[in-house]
């Protein structure tokens, strides 16, 4: 048997980025229950990949109840729905043979990786509090995609003067933009810059210089993907709810290693159960983006565990 749920997680600060805002994080959990045994997993419908929570449920209902991940990676196109599937039949082959997910792929053990936390777009007064406040985080990752972002990046860095930074435009920029951006972005010691323009019309990328590393996120889903990005991206992000689930996910790290691209793994605003797998996919990636709890006022019970050794791998309970 699949089901499928909608369930809301309250944030603990309004979230924005170049596209909108949020005081919530809306996600579909799916348990797949089998000989008494309950296989979990979460993915959350993302409206810029044409997606809503109830067109991601219906997709989901629509699988027969004996599906297996092989033949689920064709009955669904990479996305939310096949995301929340895959993961759910990955925990649910760990819990049936009494092993962790990492054995039956193959991996090593995972361990505790350092995550970026994110602060999302505001003035540069409020970024820069922000950015004071978590000034004792590592690796921070600053929401952009304006006209006007150069006193957001000099109000961060003044807030956080030793951390390192990352930084998402969200598509928000032009080539334009984007070049009378890169040097003050190198001053200000960013070490790489996420999708400054939008997907589908970044063959700019090829053409411009690009002083700091260059990642694709919205150009980027899975395998398929990767031939149009070379020559104007250095890295990828990986996103489960993007490549449909741990399955895809593993595969395009190792075809995008092998292609000669950086990896970054990457999440939606999700709880600890969509990061579980996550941490899996992001073992020896360069950056790791996996703070969606860290954003959330509620978490599911038991969660991942988050220190200065950052985010560690799942417990059973959990997931895997």
């Amino acid at each position: 048997m699949i089901s499928v749920r909608a369930e809301s997680f309250r944030l603990a600060e309004v979230f924005t980025i170049a596209r909108g805002s949020r005081t919530e994080a809306r996600v579909l959990t799916v348990e797949v229950v089998r000989d008494g045994v309950t296989g979990r997993g979460e993915c959350v419908p993302y409206a810029r990949y044409g997606e809503t929570v109830e067109s991601v449920a219906a997709q989901i209902e629509g699988l027969p109840a004996d599906i297996s991940r092989a033949t689920l990676q064709s009955a669904l196109p990479s996305g939310a729905a096949r995301n929340a599937v895959d993961c759910a039949l990955w925990d649910l082959a760990a819990k049936a043979a009494g092993r962790r997910v990492w054995d039956l792929a193959g991996l090593p053990a995972p361990r505790p990786l350092i995550t970026a936390f994110t602060l999302s777009l505001d003035t540069p007064e409020k970024m820069r509090a922000a950015a004071a406040r978590n000034a004792h985080r590592p690796l921070l990752k600053i929401k952009l995609g304006t006209p006007d972002d150069m006193p957001r990046l000099e109000a961060v860095r003044e807030g956080a003067p030793e951390a390192r930074i990352i930084v998402d435009a969200n598509e928000g920029w032009t080539a334009e933009v984007y070049a009378d951006l890169a040097p003050h972005l190198l001053r200000l010691g960013v070490a790489m810059v996420e999708q400054p323009l939008p997907a589908g019309q970044d063959d700019m990328l090829a053409e411009i210089v690009r002083p700091l590393p260059v990642c694709a996120d919205e150009s980027c889903h899975d395998r398929a993907s990767l031939p149009a990005l070379k020559g104007r991206y250095d890295m990828v992000n990986i996103k489960l709810d993007k490549t449909g689930g741990l399955t895809e996910a593993l595969a395009l790290r190792d075809a995008a290693r092998a292609a000669g691209f950086g990896i970054m793994v990457g999440c939606m605003v999700g709880t600890s159960l969509a990061m579980a797998p996550a941490v899996l996919v992001a073992q020896g990636a360069a950056l790791v983006d996996l703070d969606g709890p860290l954003l959330l006022a509620e978490d599911r019970e038991p969660a991942l565990r988050y220190d200065a050794a950052g985010v560690h791998p799942p417990e059973p309970e959990l997931w895997g």
